[in-house]
């Protein structure tokens, strides 16, 4: 069983917040139904020992990307906010200025795609650090799940995504988060050097791989001149 979480470096970063909360795990029933049962994978991993330690550590160990980023969100808000009001001010006029109304939108366009950009490369580390815990949790999961379905007698279980109704006795989050903490009480918040996310890194193995069959599928055709 593979279970995928979304990568954190898929994830954009608004130019006014650093960190959005997951929502927290519902509340577990003593008794279940067998056979079937709902997991919520977001829910049990952000209430995760491990995650919520990696969550606490990391503004400590990447203070100095957190303020930088901030710095320069202020910065850019400063750069944009007579630009925001000029265009209000046009939008209010009896007779505005369509073509400075125009210009002024594309220039805060600009500054705010910019602005997207820079944060989101002086936040690099950070989000690196998201997708190096994330994939260490994901690691873990699938025994996690297994364990606690073989525990409770479960031999289905499902996401909540596609379920139209269930009682509190289908969930097995917590049992899952049990065993999670178990298997992973802590994780590394800080990547080794050059570690890259799985995702980035099939797509440097696909790319190796295509380079060294192109020399031997060029082969065959220049023998047969």
């Amino acid at each position: 069983m593979k279970i995928l979480l979304k990568s954190a470096l898929a994830a954009g970063l608004a130019l006014g917040t650093l960190a959005a909360p997951l929502a927290t795990a519902p509340a577990v029933a003593q008794t279940r139904a067998p056979g079937v049962a709902i997991v919520n994978i977001p829910a049990v991993v952000a209430n995760s020992a491990a995650y919520k330690q990696a969550e606490q550590q990391r503004p400590v160990t990447y203070k100095q990307f957190y303020d930088q980023a901030e710095q320069r969100r202020a910065a850019i808000g400063a750069q944009l906010q007579p630009l925001y009001t000029e265009l209000q001010t046009l939008q209010q006029s009896a007779n505005p200025d369509r073509n400075r109304m125009q210009q002024l939108s594309q220039q805060i366009q600009q500054i705010e795609a910019n602005g997207q950009r820079e944060l989101q490369q002086i936040l690099a580390p950070v989000i690196l650090s998201q997708a190096y815990v994330e994939e260490q949790i994901n690691a873990q999961l699938s025994p996690a799940i297994k364990t606690a379905a073989d525990k409770n007698g479960i031999t289905l279980v499902i996401s909540p995504d596609n379920v139209l109704y269930a009682d509190s006795t289908y969930n097995l989050n917590q049992a899952v988060l049990t065993e999670l903490d178990a298997l992973l009480p802590s994780v590394q918040i800080v990547p080794p050097q050059g570690w890259l996310p799985a995702e980035l890194r099939e797509q440097q193995a696909q790319a190796q791989a295509q380079q060294q069959a192109a020399p031997a599928a060029a082969a065959p055709a220049a023998s047969g001149r």
